[in-house]
């Protein structure tokens, strides 16, 4: 058993420890609630673009919002802890943030790795919608209107992809590939010539993918800035464990 004049030396050392190991799970905490309004946001915000992806894909705004929940869960475990100053909690905390650390770090390489294949998954899809595109209330076909109309695009590399397509025999381009919708009529979007002239002549395949890039970026890029956080609340936690083991001090 330590000495009752070490355990009054450590007392402040353990205090410190506490109160910055609390500090930093009230800020995990509140990271998790980042990671939710990243997932949703993201959900939101490129929603078009994944109707246009496997399922597996569209799955990543879901992951981050399960990540945040399960972050905003953690945090409040490690406030219990750390005011208990249970070893075994403490202990248990620091190996949860490890294994979360793990899963995230693993998932941003599995992201990095398989990027180019999202890619040439997008693409491939956006050619399917564009030849089974009936501009009616099919998922695929308003994501592909959606798109053009947003980004000022047509088509997958150029405009000139519709005219291999069954809707263009039979009524044209699409007027979400217009550029004033009082100025083209559908005279004009069936001669290619002519809708030259009338609608956006640059692809979307370029345009969607280095817009979904700058977005995935950001929730990337804070995703994986939390996960390096965990770190430092890692060896808080362990820190704080063997302080309180070693000298048997028992937080009141």
């Amino acid at each position: 058993m330590a000495s009752p004049s070490r355990r009054l030396q450590t007392k402040p050392v353990i205090t410190c420890l506490k109160s910055v190991l609390l500090t930093y799970t009230f800020v995990f905490w509140v990271s998790g609630i980042v990671l939710l309004a990243v997932g949703i946001w993201g959900r939101v915000s490129l929603a078009v673009y994944f109707s246009l992806l496997d399922e597996k894909a569209t799955n990543v705004p879901f992951v981050l919002v399960g990540a945040g929940t399960v972050v905003v869960l953690l945090g409040t475990f490690g406030c219990f802890a750390t005011c208990r100053g249970s070893t075994w909690m403490l202990k248990l905390y620091a190996m949860l943030l490890s294994l979360i650390f793990l899963i995230v770090l693993v998932a941003a390489i599995v992201g990095f790795v398989f990027r180019h294949e999202i890619k040439t998954n997008f693409e491939s899809n956006l050619d399917l919608a564009l030849k089974d595109y009936n501009a009616t209330a099919d998922r695929h076909s308003e994501a592909v209107d959606t798109i053009q109309r947003t980004l000022h695009c047509c088509g997958v590399q150029n405009y000139s992809d519709w005219e291999r397509t069954e809707y263009f025999s039979q009524k044209g381009i699409p007027r979400s590939c217009c550029k004033n919708q009082n100025d083209c009529s559908e005279g004009d979007l069936k001669d290619p010539n002519k809708a030259r002239l009338k609608v956006f002549v640059d692809g979307c395949f370029f345009l969607v993918t280095s817009r979904m890039e700058s977005k995935m970026s950001v929730v990337a890029g804070i995703s994986f800035g939390i996960a390096c956080f965990q770190l430092i609340g890692i060896i808080l936690s362990c820190c704080l464990s063997r302080y309180i083991t070693n000298n048997q001090y028992e937080m009141v």
